[in-house]
């Protein structure tokens, strides 16, 4: 069985999922109380957005199914009537490079047979009745009492400029037995959008039922345009409005940044949230909903790279109507927040009692971190300290325990399924930067390596450059140093047994404090986290250096062909799925929100194709020939190596047929990493070794 769409019912007495064969989708259920499995529907329509959902009585579900009345899907492509076209009249619409767009009718008549669903009441025996017409549904979601339903449909007219998350969506409102009760909104097509990260649309978005009413809607509406350039000082309002949804929406609050959600609590209280990504502000308010001045309080005002001030998440648990709210104390005076606990040493996950009235907080657990990494599941009760937790180290696998206060009991005991890598050792190491930036890395080493036996090794560093804002919240520490070794198809660690030291997951900031974006000297502090990395190995006696190997994958990927193209500090590179020429991209990347024609020479700076006569050393390019991420086009790989081969460099291409931006074919994985050993092999482990240098 080839079993997704796992699922729950609200009374969690029954388990769902759905089932794919060669010639459809079905729906099965298991009863597990019985452990009984039953097929209750076929014919599901699984193209877009979730198959199926459980009406909020656990008697029935609402079923995507594919239209009785369906025409043919043409077997070939239809030769066009005309030509294809698109204008421009003015209104800017800056765009990202999507892929796999709509491109034409036939394009949009496929869309259609592929999305098109009606809806089926299926009820636990396996028996159906019609409940919605045939439409191309987003989502269903039920009131949290279950008289109401919001249903979001894509309409006409598609774009060839933009994905389907940005067509027109209308959200509609239903009873619970299907009438149609009126339209609530709808959206127009999302083609012109204003520039930036915080920009956003005119009109409601996030539209959602609020969580602690029986039926209750809530949206965000943009007072600047949706534009960041426009200077206002409150940027979104929140609203509210009750069923049966013909009053004047209630306004909630009005908010200074953009409107990230709310938890809700009761009518006392709530936990909103928004943010500014240009600034990397982030703010969390507690705001008393059920009053008539609703007074929005600050709780944390703070920078969203900020780990270790990060105070964690609220707690959750279901309510009467089996949604998820607030965890408030019997005695109603607190709130519990649930948190990585990240700091020098490590995370060390913990858990605080929040109190409502003075906002301050008292640890009630928090993970020893001294050897081993434990992170929490499932919390049961937080005053009793009882929950499910996972603890790890480096050589033993991750397990989950029963904890409370007094003692801790195994659930589990997965062994270590890779018994070859037990004694290859781990290590986070820090470095300093030629500026000061403090930087970290985990550091492998083969099992039985002596430095002072063996002498310094190949080495093979990993990385993936991030944006920053603040250069100490950079240097902060982000993960445990006692992880179990997971492996996976990308990883760079296989080569620990092939008698490298691994650098993985090497810090790479990039940061743009104040009025300086980050990408304005990008490629300086790319190579100054190169080097400093390099120095530190070399310096520690465990890297040759002129044996040391640079990669990464998507920006990774690109981050490693700069480095190929300024600097002279590898002997090889790979570079799996990146992006080379950022003219190809010229409305922003990654964290760049200027277009090429406001930033010319960063863009062009940070292009490796545009510094490829400066690639001297051997470059290894893998690329999924079906790459649809946004930016990383295939053509990008192909464009760089035929450059380099022009200009007379030394480089491979390697295209692994129907993969995307990640790898799944077991041949393509098995081919990739075949690749990458023996590039290593020739040009890296092999090179001659090099001879001591002087002062």
């Amino acid at each position: 069985m080839r079993i997704a769409d796992i699922a729950f019912s609200p009374d969690e007495s029954i388990l769902t999922f759905t089932n794919t064969l060669a010639d459809g989708t079905e729906l099965w259920m298991v009863d597990l109380t019985t452990a009984r499995a039953l097929k209750l529907a076929s014919n599901l329509n699984a193209a877009s957005g979730s198959p199926y959902v459980w009406v909020p009585n656990s008697k029935a579900l609402l079923v995507k199914q594919l239209p009785k009345q369906r025409s043919a899907l043409a077997k070939n492509k239809v030769l066009p009537e005309g030509p294809t076209i698109q204008e421009t009249t003015g209104q800017k619409a800056p765009a990202r490079t999507f892929q796999d767009l709509l491109r034409n009718p036939a394009d949009e008549a496929e869309y259609e047979y592929y999305t098109q669903a009606e809806i089926v009441k299926v009820t636990l025996d396996g028996s159906n009745s019609p409940f919605l017409p045939v439409a191309n549904y987003q989502s269903l979601n039920f009131s949290p009492a279950g008289n109401y339903l919001l249903v979001q449909t894509i309409q006409r007219p598609y774009s060839y400029i933009v994905p389907q998350y940005r067509f027109s969506m209308s959200y509609d409102l239903y009873s619970a037995e299907g009438q149609f009760i009126r339209n609530f909104y709808l959206r127009p097509l999302l083609e012109a959008l204003p520039s930036g990260f915080d920009a956003v649309e005119t009109g409601k978005r996030y539209i959602s039922w609020r969580a602690d009413q029986p039926a209750t809607l809530v949206w965000a509406e943009a007072q600047d345009g949706g534009d960041p350039a426009n200077d206002q000082q409150i940027r979104d309002h929140v609203y509210q409005l009750d069923a049966p949804f013909t009053d004047t929406p209630q306004l909630l609050a009005a908010i200074p940044n953009r409107y990230a959600g709310i938890t809700w609590g009761n009518e006392h209280i709530a936990i909103l949230y928004d943010y500014w990504w240009k600034t990397r502000k982030t703010t969390t308010y507690k705001i008393n909903p059920g009053e008539e001045n609703r007074n929005l309080q600050i709780i944390y005002d703070r920078s969203s790279e900020d780990y270790y001030g990060n105070p964690g998440s609220f707690l959750t648990r279901k309510n009467q109507f089996n949604e998820q709210v607030l965890w408030i104390s019997s005695d109603g005076k607190s709130l519990y927040l649930q948190g990585e606990g990240y700091g020098p040493e490590g995370n060390r996950p913990f858990i605080d009692r929040f109190n409502i009235k003075t906002l301050s907080t008292t640890r009630l657990w928090q993970a020893d971190g001294k050897s081993t990494y434990e992170s929490i599941v499932r919390i049961i009760d937080p005053e009793k300290r009882k929950m499910i937790t996972s603890i790890e180290s480096k050589d033993v696998n991750p397990n989950f325990y029963i904890r409370t206060a007094s003692k801790i009991e195994p659930v589990t005991s997965f062994p270590n399924p890779y018994a070859s890598f037990m004694n290859v050792s781990k290590e986070r190491v820090h470095y300093t930067r030629n500026d000061g930036v403090e930087l970290s890395a985990t550091l492998y080493l083969p099992a039985g390596y002596d430095k002072e036996k063996d002498g310094p090794l190949p080495m093979l560093m990993w990385a993936y450059p991030r944006e920053y804002k603040d250069a100490q919240q950079a240097s902060q520490i982000k993960e445990s140093p006692h992880t179990f070794v997971q492996l996976y198809y990308g990883s760079p660690i296989y080569w620990a047994a092939r008698g490298y030291a691994i650098m993985d997951d090497a810090d790479f900031p990039i940061i743009g404090e104040g009025e300086e974006e980050p990408n304005d000297s990008f490629v300086d502090q790319l190579v100054g986290n190169a080097a400093a990395a390099i120095d530190y190995a070399v310096e520690r006696g465990v890297a040759d250096r002129d044996r040391v190997a640079i990669g990464g994958h998507s920006y990774g990927a690109f981050m490693t062909a700069n480095l190929m193209a300024h600097s002279d500090l590898f002997a090889a590179g790979i570079a799996r799925s990146g992006a080379y020429n950022r003219s190809l991209t010229p409305f922003g990347f990654q964290a760049e929100e200027r277009t090429f024609w406001e930033a010319p020479e960063v863009y062009l700076t940070m292009s490796p194709f545009v510094h490829a006569d400066k690639i001297n050393e051997p470059l290894l390019l893998i690329h999924g020939d079906a790459d649809n991420n946004p930016g990383t086009f295939t053509l990008q790989s192909e464009r760089l190596f035929g450059a380099i081969k022009g200009l007379g460099g030394t480089a491979r291409l390697v295209l692994l047929p129907y993969e995307s931006h990640g790898y799944n074919a077991r041949e393509n994985i098995l081919h990739m990493l075949w690749e990458t050993d023996t590039w290593l092999e020739k040009y890296v482990k092999n090179k001659s070794v090099s001879k001591p240098r002087g002062n």
